[in-house]
């Protein structure tokens, strides 16, 4: 697998996770926050506005996909089930 359908590996990744369910900014930090330079998949996903980070009522910040996210998730999985 070359580096960068690595990268869109992940990122689809981070993405259905981030889908699945709301999550604060601090247990999706645990769970993606790298310190290495070849996988940067939060810093990427964010960089190219494929996630949103917001705080909601009492204080919480989410972290959520955006339309672009939610576009790019949806291409993934249907090039996926093409590519079976």
């Amino acid at each position: 697998m070359s580096a960068p359908t690595a990268a869109r590996s992940s990122t689809l990744e981070l993405l259905a996770w981030l889908s699945a369910r709301p999550r604060t900014y601090r247990e999706t930090m645990d769970a993606w926050r790298t310190s290495c330079p070849r996988l940067p998949v939060w810093e990427d996903a964010l960089a190219d506005g494929l996630v949103e980070v917001r705080r909601e009522g009492a204080g919480d910040t989410l972290v959520a996909l955006t339309a672009a996210g939610r576009a790019a998730l949806d291409d993934g999985a249907r090039g996926a089930v093409a590519a079976r």
